[in-house]
């Protein structure tokens, strides 16, 4: 039997570590894990199989906080559990340079899962946790021979439930019958303008219900038996769980508790002692850890070792009686891409007529899903019009959990978070499309992965005016330099079908950050690369497509995507007429910025100052490529419905147009 006293002081010391450490660097949050310390115990110290030692472990429970502004709940958690995190580590909360920054960030912090912070995020990208691990035990479990097999836990708060994200992915998880997540919902009535009842008043759990969830009820939050038999409970069912556990924000804090003054401020010397004495703590005591609680805490290393230990012997045994399977899943385990993964690669030939980009793109999906059995991909009910669909494979389902298609229906957000939560796990290649004008309702999940570091592949079609009869509300012009402007986001536009290629190609092999694919509805002809340059050269960004005219190159051509073709049938115009030009391919900023300063130079001169881009999106951006004396075929404006190629005209993406502003240089 447990000591009751020991484990009132293990919950007491995550209390106390985050008010010390929130109080120290005068921000924070915390209420959050004042209140919710008692549900973080119950999970991590009696529920949770995971090992310390090696944050890594693939079989390992996953812990989402997604509440991110409670992260002191986190910190502590991980320091007491021997994750790597010291005491020092804890008094430089928020501080530059800490491993414990204001909100979790994946990457940063031993033992952190995933980024949260934006509400919904963690609730949402813990659904494609679930999927991956559903995903991967279809994929190399047997019915003698369980290797992947384990929950995701979360915490989850009011502002979690109310962000639409989180709608999106319940409904999503219900239909899809997940039941390995265990979200237990931090019921405190309270946000930062005060009572929930402001403006949140549904039946959460009748909602959850409604989605498709198992909900139960705990009435005390501090309650560990509980708490311990709803998790147990959920274990046993087979759909999504929610447990909604009320508690009481700021617990233990004479003055703050139940109010909203215990949200977002700090709660202050006196409040803490009070706090403290009132819990039989000495109050002078700051950043206390008793030497049996730590002990006590500490025990889940050797837990964990074990709990690995056990799963690395299951392991050798499945390696023994499945080889093949063993092989493979050594390789996941080691990071790294089948030695085959391009065989199937096949370009295209030389095509006036050509296809479009989202056309190529399918054909490439295909080839390289023929030995890349890691990539797994979805739409958001967009399938036929994406191109994305990995034919020979059925869609993801509980029925058929390999299956390698996921129809995340019309559920952008949930979609781009859960795209975040597969690429989080080895051995899944994660990608997902809409049209590209709804990479608005994506850009909060795309702008984390970016700051993550995750690997998610985004691919958007319908890139331009050039989806014509749609009109405006779906011809994205901002677009391409909305993405550019996020860091760690390597955007590709490619100009032709093997172009396309080679951006799924490079999307593939990059691991330390997203990678975004805009391609076209219209069709592109494709290059005689026996005349243009050899299109390996995408990965450096930008490259010389070719230089036309008898003499040195007088004036630059820069385009992307589809205004490619147009610059090359204008440039054999301007030489008719004497002149000698430059072609350059632009499909991505950010890989161009990313070379030598020298090859920069060699394919933008510095003396070359006439320049100029034709690009169907806005101009903002493209003084860097033109320079002063440039000038730009944008549009700074909406498009119009009609047929595409008017729309074009309409804009001035003529040939005409180009080699008339090519003139004015």
């Amino acid at each position: 039997m447990e000591n009751k006293k020991l484990v009132e002081n293990a919950i007491n010391t995550i209390r106390f570590l985050s008010t010390d450490a929130i109080n120290k660097a005068k921000s924070g949050h915390p209420g959050l894990p004042m209140g919710t310390a008692t549900i973080a115990y119950t999970i991590w110290k009696k529920h949770m199989n995971h090992n310390p030692n090696n944050p890594e472990w693939i079989n390992r429970d996953r812990f989402v906080l997604s509440g991110g502004h409670g992260s002191m709940l986190i910190y502590s958690l991980l320091y007491l559990s021997g994750y790597g995190l010291t005491l020092d580590d804890i008094k430089n909360f928020r501080q530059i340079g800490s491993k414990t920054p204001g909100h979790p960030e994946y990457g940063h912090t031993k033992g952190v899962e995933v980024t949260t912070g934006p509400l919904g995020q963690g609730f949402a990208t813990g659904v494609g946790m679930a999927l991956a691990e559903r995903f991967l035990a279809g994929r190399f479990n047997q019915k003698d021979a369980k290797i992947i097999d384990h929950y995701i836990y979360a915490i989850v708060t009011d502002g979690d439930l109310m962000e639409g994200v989180s709608s999106e992915a319940a409904s999503l998880a219900g239909h899809q019958k997940l039941g390995k997540l265990i979200y237990i919902y931090d019921d405190n009535k309270i946000s930062i303008d005060g009572s929930t009842d402001l403006a949140f008043t549904e039946d959460r759990g009748k909602r959850f219900e409604a989605y498709g969830w198992h909900v139960q009820y705990v009435n005390d939050g501090n309650d560990i038996s509980a708490i311990d038999k709803a998790i147990n409970n959920a274990k046993d069912d087979d759909r999504p769980s929610l447990i909604i556990c009320k508690t009481t924000i700021g617990f233990g804090l004479p003055n703050k508790q139940g109010t909203s003054k215990a949200h977002g401020e700090p709660p202050g010397i006196e409040e803490v002692h009070a706090a403290k004495t009132a819990m039989g703590w000495d109050p002078e005591k700051e950043f206390f850890v008793d030497d049996e609680v730590l002990k006590y805490w500490r025990e889940l290393k050797s837990k964990g070792n074990d709990l690995e230990n056990e799963w690395n012997n299951q392991y050798l045994s499945y390696k023994k009686e499945y080889p093949e399977f063993g092989k493979e899943f050594d390789r996941i385990l080691a990071g790294k891409l089948p030695e085959n993964w391009e065989a199937a690669i096949e370009y295209f030939p030389a095509d006036q007529k050509g296809m479009a980009s989202r056309a190529s793109s399918g054909k490439a999906i295909n080839m390289i899903a023929k030995n890349l059995p890691d990539l797994i991909q979805g739409s958001a009910d967009l399938h036929p019009s994406n191109k994305t669909w990995i034919e020979g494979s059925e869609a993801s389902t509980n029925e058929n959990p390999s299956g390698r298609n996921i129809h995340y229906g019309v559920r952008e957000h949930a979609m781009g978070a859960a795209a975040n939560g597969l690429a989080l796990y080895p051995g899944v290649i994660s990608a997902c499309s809409t049209f590209f004008v709804f990479s608005d309702y994506m850009r909060p999940v795309i702008r984390v992965s970016a700051l993550s570091g995750y690997p998610t592949i985004w691919v958007f079609t319908h890139d331009s005016i050039g989806v014509g009869e749609d009109g405006p509300t779906h011809q994205p012009v901002e677009h391409l330099a909305s993405l550019r402007c996020i860091p760690n986001l390597v955007t590709i536009r490619p100009a032709d079908a093997n172009e396309t290629i080679e951006a799924w190609k490079i999307a593939i092999e990059r691991k330390n950050g997203p990678t975004t694919l805009v391609l076209s509805r219209q069709n592109l002809p494709t290059l005689d690369r026996n005349i243009y340059a050899d299109v390996k050269n995408v990965k450096n960004g930008a490259y010389i497509l070719a230089d036309l005219g008898e003499n040195n190159p007088e004036m630059i051509l820069i385009a992307t995507g589809s205004e490619v073709d147009l610059i090359v049938k204008a440039a054999e115009k301007l030489v008719a007429m004497g002149k000698s030009v430059r072609i350059v391919s632009m499909p991505s900023w950010e890989l161009f910025n990313q070379q030598s300063e020298e090859y920069k130079e060699s394919v933008l001169p510095k003396n070359i100052t006439k320049r100029l881009a034709v690009e169907a999106g806005v101009s903002f951006g493209w003084k860097q490529w033109v320079g002063c004396e440039g000038k730009t075929i944008s549009l700074d404006q909406f498009g119009e419905s009609g047929p595409a190629n008017q729309v074009f005209e309409k804009f001035g993406f003529t040939i005409e147009n180009v080699v008339e502003k090519a003139l004015s240089l």
